[in-house]
């Protein structure tokens, strides 16, 4: 597999504040990889690090080899990074459709919209239901597949999604991580943070424990699951 996206000796932080310390990852295409870690452990900042809202301080994110330092975001969701942030980030006072429309808004996507929404609208047939209501009037988990379903219009090459099932019920996290199995299954690399880590894991390849901004464990997905220490830390099993 080609590497996709490769982080080396990543430091970056705000201000005078530091987060993250040396971090080595990478996602190679068609893989799907979680970062788990505890609150304050620097999981968001590798993912602004990576889109583009921070700057690094030290060390590289590259891209398809490519160093991004000099990419601004806007340009690496051109490229084909699409972040899908805590909160989902949809826009309340705009219709599912509006939402939908605002996604394919790149120049490569454009030409292709009719055909891309129909793929959302097929994937989320709530949201073809609903297409003309307010995104502020949908339910918590019906926003958020319409953040991915926005970030689908994008066409991107690696979906990074930042807690996917926070505040969600559990049928709920169950439909999201079905949609999710089904993008992974159609070749979308994805980067994954998230609360549930059984539930990361089971759909990842492979996975990154971050602790204090600083990578303590990498490794297969299942290995990790069945990691004492992981499982002590994460799952309660003593």
């Amino acid at each position: 597999m080609m590497r996709l996206l490769e982080l080396n000796q990543v430091r970056a932080g705000y201000g005078d504040l530091r987060v993250l310390f040396d971090v080595d990852m990478h996602i190679d295409e068609g893989e799907v990889v979680a970062l788990v870690g505890s609150n304050g452990a620097g999981k968001t900042t590798v993912l602004r690090t990576i889109s583009g809202e921070i700057a690094v301080t030290g060390g590289s994110v590259k891209w398809r080899g490519e160093d991004l330092a000099a990419i601004p975001a806007y340009a690496r969701a051109a490229m084909g990074i699409s972040h899908i942030p805590q909160g989902r980030g949809v826009l309340g006072g705009l219709s599912v459709q509006d939402n939908l429309i605002l996604g394919s808004y790149l120049k490569r996507t454009r030409p292709k919209r009719s055909q891309l929404m129909e793929v959302v609208y097929e994937t989320f047939p709530i949201l073809k239901e609903r297409r003309t209501h307010n995104a502020e009037t949908l339910s918590g988990g019906q926003q958020q597949m319409l953040a991915i379903g926005r970030a689908m219009m994008m066409e991107p090459e690696l979906l990074i999604l930042d807690e996917p099932s926070l505040g969600l019920a559990p049928i709920v996290v169950d439909e999201v991580f079905r949609i999710l199995r089904r993008l992974k299954e159609q070749g979308t690399s994805m980067l994954i943070i998230e609360q549930n880590l059984v539930k990361a894991l089971q759909i990842a390849d492979r996975g990154y424990v971050l602790e204090t901004g600083s990578v303590m464990l990498a490794d297969k997905s299942e290995a990790l699951i069945n990691n004492d220490e992981v499982r002590k830390a994460y799952l309660g099993v003593v």
